[in-house]
């Protein structure tokens, strides 16, 4: 049997029902979310299930969307390949603003453990279960996060530069 996106799908249904959703296709790579209670077990079955066999873990990234609502405000992105049949899949999971944390997939993927620490640096998504989970690009001492969308992306009251040279000029800019 080949490996198709319709075969995962139904595989996933299947097995998890509910707890995983919003299948789509978008640049011939599924995509599907995993409600975050799931996600360990659901990553655990891709991997290990034969007729799955995603065996290699590509990436680990988060999204800040501070415009959704507090329970979908964070993402955590996964992106899978099965190398014997070159099918790729990515797993969304959202998380709440108020408390992002997932469980860590180190245990099935070794090399998520960088992918993961660079996330929590960069977003403050804490992994549940990492057997390490610290700084590994910021300083220790950083109290924020610094690619979430909390901050202006500039300093607006800079006088050393000019807007004019960067196509912002006019009353609303």
């Amino acid at each position: 049997m080949s490996l198709t996106n319709e075969n995962i799908q139904k595989a996933l249904i299947g097995n998890f029902g509910m707890k995983v959703s919003e299948f789509h296709q978008s640049h011939d790579i599924l995509t599907l979310e995993v409600q975050a209670d799931a996600l360990y077990e659901v990553i655990r079955f891709l991997k290990e299930d034969t007729a799955m066999n995603f065996n290699f873990l590509t990436d680990v990234c988060g999204v800040h969307y501070p415009d959704y609502e507090e329970s979908r405000q964070f993402a955590v992105v996964y992106h899978l390949h099965n190398w014997f049949e070159n099918v790729r899949i990515r797993i969304k999971t959202y998380l709440k603003a108020s408390q992002p944390e997932v469980d860590s997939i180190v245990t099935l993927y070794p090399g998520a453990n960088w992918q993961e620490r660079e996330t929590y640096d960069f977003y403050g998504i804490q992994f549940k279960g990492h057997p390490q989970l610290k700084r590994i690009l910021n300083m220790d001492e950083m109290q924020s996060f610094p690619l979430r969308k909390e901050f202006p992306l500039e300093d607006q009251g800079r006088t050393d530069k000019d807007d004019r040279f960067f196509g912002r000029t006019g009353p609303n800019c």
